[in-house]
């Protein structure tokens, strides 16, 4: 297996033993990146010759955390002190900030190895998609806006990457691109130095090749109260099987993939539960859209004010608040977010309690064509009750591009939902669903 092939744990158990070189592993992905990116066009920015040298200097130090030297990709909304940061914009197109995002500084200062800044709908939002495609068929899209951040992780680019999501912009590029995608409890991650959409809503996550490579990104940042204790056993666990409105829109392999893991999960001694949510939530996706479109007008502002001719019309659409929303809609929907809530973190406490929550991460296969990233409709209401979601991949379609499931939990319970995901991948066996670019180097 050539070095860029490895999970991050995998590599990090290497490096820790001297058995790879920081500067081995960058070489061997600087040159997985050099083949594919021109076609993949996973990336905004590199510099290759500068990960060498970092490299060269982090083999020089013993390795400390388990983040040493592991290649990490990272989002063109988040700063890096070294690179520019665009956010796929011709407004900010030589724009360098001159420092790092808190994510960003936190990964380095464990000894990450930052490879490069990944492509992304403009700011992250909407207008401009980005130019990246889909590794497994060129023809379909990466999904948005995480869009290069995925691609990346899929084809052999980075071994972990950051992410961003406002609506669904972690979960579904993870399925549509076959790899492993968390977005945390909103806030336990900071979101100093990213470029904000709509403050209440946003959350840095990331993905990575298997849960346990996400659980390392977990634990540099602290996300979580508790180590990772016992391991879980699928026998008496409880799962809330949740089809969601939506469920008529899931393709064929969607369903299949939701209905199969739910099956195995039984089969494993799991406890399935029809779940039905309470009438409440049905207005929760357009609380959503009000509280972006709210939000967005004021992220958006100075870009208004002092780039009006560079502005994508979609996102100028936004800033001037077309759509007409009023405060009153914005109290409303904020209202009914906290209610929601505190009835979805009840689903996991109260009495015959649910452990993690099993439903769909998009409508199945990623959809043809770049223009279009794919509905968030299998995502926005997680997103707005601040719940912390995985996304898991399963396999690959009858159209031959990846699917996979997405389970959730209440608010801060980040490191259960990870463990039970480790167990499910585990016993079921789940693992990346690897590109044509991969699959001679698994």
């Amino acid at each position: 297996m050539q070095p860029f092939a490895l999970s991050a744990v995998e590599a990090s158990e290497l490096i820790h033993k001297r058995e790879l070189s920081c500067e081995d592993l960058a070489r061997s992905t600087l040159a997985q990146i050099a083949r594919y990116e021109p076609e993949i066009r996973a990336f905004a920015y590199l510099d290759p010759e500068a990960v060498v040298r970092r490299a060269r200097e982090l083999d020089k130090l013993t390795p400390g955390h388990a983040l040493h030297g592991l290649t990490f990709a990272i989002k063109d909304v988040i700063e890096t002190f070294d690179m520019p940061t665009t956010y796929n914009t011709p407004a900010y197109a030589s724009h360098r900030s001159g420092k790092d995002a808190a994510c960003v500084a936190t990964v380095r200062a464990l000894g990450a190895l930052v490879v490069g800044k990944t492509d992304t709908v403009e700011f992250g939002a909407n207008g401009r998609p980005a130019a990246t495609r889909n590794p497994h068929n060129l023809m379909h899209t990466p999904g948005g806006s995480s869009s290069g951040s995925a691609a990346a992780i899929a084809a052999g680019m980075a071994q972990l990457a950051f992410g961003t999501q406002t609506g669904g912009s972690i979960i579904r590029p993870a399925a549509y691109n076959g790899v492993f995608g968390f977005k945390p409890t909103h806030g336990v991650t900071s979101s100093e130095g990213a470029k904000v959409y709509a403050p209440s809503l946003d959350t840095i996550g990331w993905y990575g090749r298997s849960v346990a490579d996400l659980s390392l990104v977990a634990d540099a940042l602290r996300i979580c109260d508790e180590p990772s204790n016992v391991p879980v056993a699928l026998r008496g666990l409880k799962v809330g099987l949740y089809r969601g409105p939506h469920w008529d829109k899931v393709d064929a392999s969607g369903k299949a993939a939701l209905e199969s893991t739910a099956a195995a999960l039984a089969r494993e001694g799991a406890e399935i539960v029809e779940l039905a949510l309470p009438a409440d939530f049905e207005s929760l996706s357009a609380a959503q859209q009000i509280i972006i479109r709210q939000e967005g007008r004021r992220s958006f502002l100075p870009e208004l004010l002092s780039r009006p001719d560079v502005m994508h019309p979609l996102i100028r659409q936004t800033a001037e608040n077309v759509v007409g929303y009023r405060h009153s809609d914005l109290v409303t929907a904020y209202d009914t977010a906290a209610m929601c809530r505190s009835k979805f973190d009840a689903l996991f406490r109260d009495s015959g309690h649910l452990d993690v929550v099993l439903t769909p991460p998009a409508l199945g296969e990623a959809p043809y064509g770049l223009d279009d990233t794919g509905s968030p409709a299998c995502n926005s209401i997680w997103t707005l009750l601040h719940a912390p979601c995985i996304s898991m991949p399963t396999g690959l379609g009858s159209g031959g591009l990846p699917v996979g499931i997405q389970m959730v939990t209440a608010r801060f319970g980040d490191r259960r939902l990870l463990d039970v995901a480790w167990a499910i991948q585990r016993d079921l066996g789940l693992g990346v669903a690897p590109c044509a670019h991969m699959r001679s180097e698994i």
